[in-house]
């Protein structure tokens, strides 16, 4: 048996990876756009153990537009590139399909693979309903550190996302704009529905308590339906993102529900909007650790703490 990571590109359409050995499909990325009302844009479904345990969701019946593993922007100068309702204050979330725009692939220019990683690094371009283009995205995914001994793997992803507008953008969420506790914008995981009521798990804290709080990363521990056991995903600001603001950027918030669905989110416009302005480049990088089982925090903090940035 091979002992590489695999990639298939279905040109058009998607990418998977595949762990080395078992042939496991780790993930799908699918980059072909959807449904208009949905906000179009590429992710990540489904996402998977080692052990082969999915611990993404797709457009589940309370959210249609949440697929996976994708990057997000919920309020973003009056427009909606997160999909379905738009949050309005004082009237709540109502239909209004003008607001829905989307996040168009426009190319590959990395699809590579070595023999302990998978990288692609891919263009796109963001647009409100009418079509004008508003930023351009540079994002890389990698795939790498698969561990059979920790029933572990990593994937990083990284954002470069620039205003090609005359005017600001403005970076919002349901919070900014008026609903308490819903600060969702930015790169967004939805879990399964068996994941609800996870554990939820910070470096000094846990519960869903963290809400709207800091920390360098978060983690969610949730059990399977169908097969016995858990998975464990933790969220990792990587060093650069200064989440705290004490660097004079923007500081991150975590989002993170456990109930009625499972969700996490590193927001960079939880309480307060981020404005970037013209020809600025706003740059995040994350890292994502997928691992079988219910991990504790000591265990978490470790692998955390041996991480290679």
């Amino acid at each position: 048996m091979t002992k590489v990571l695999g990639l298939d590109h279905r040109h058009g359409d998607h990418l998977v990876v595949t762990a080395p050995g078992s042939g496991v499909e780790l993930l799908r990325y699918v980059y072909r756009a959807e449904d208009p009302w949905e906000a179009p844009k590429p992710y990540i479904h489904p996402l998977r153990t080692l052990s082969g345990r999915v611990v993404t969701g797709y457009r589940p019946n309370d959210h249609r537009w949440h697929k996976g593993l994708q990057m997000t922007a919920s309020h973003l100068s009056g427009a909606n590139l997160w999909g379905g309702n738009s949050y309005v204050h004082g009237e709540g979330y109502l239909a209004l399909p003008e607001r829905v725009g989307s996040m168009a692939h426009a190319g590959f220019d990395e699809v590579s693979v070595a023999d302990d990683s998978v990288r692609f690094t891919e263009r796109l371009t963001w647009h409100p309903h009418d079509g004008g283009l508003w930023a351009d995205e540079a994002r890389r995914v990698e795939v790498h550190d698969v561990d059979p001994l920790t029933g572990s793997w990593a994937l990083t992803w990284s954002s470069a996302i620039t205003n090609r507008r005359e005017e600001p953008l403005r970076f919002g969420s349901p919070t900014t704009h008026g609903r308490p506790g819903a600060g969702y914008t930015g790169l967004f995981w939805r879990g399964p529905r068996a994941f609800r009521d996870g554990r939820i798990i910070a470096p000094d804290d846990e519960g869903p308590g963290m809400m709207g709080r800091q920390a360098p990363w978060l983690a969610y521990s949730g059990e399977h339906d169908e097969c016995d056991g858990h998975a464990t995903l933790v969220f990792v600001h990587a060093p650069e993102n200064d989440h705290t603001g004490a660097g004079g950027e923007h500081p991150a918030h975590w989002f993170v529900r456990n109930t009625p669905f499972a969700a996490v989110a590193p927001s960079f416009a939880f309480h307060e909007e981020l404005v970037l302005e013209p020809g600025v480049t706003l740059t995040r990088r994350y890292r994502v650790l997928v691992a079988d089982g219910a991990w504790d925090r000591d265990r978490i903090a470790s692998a955390v703490d041996g991480l290679r940035w």
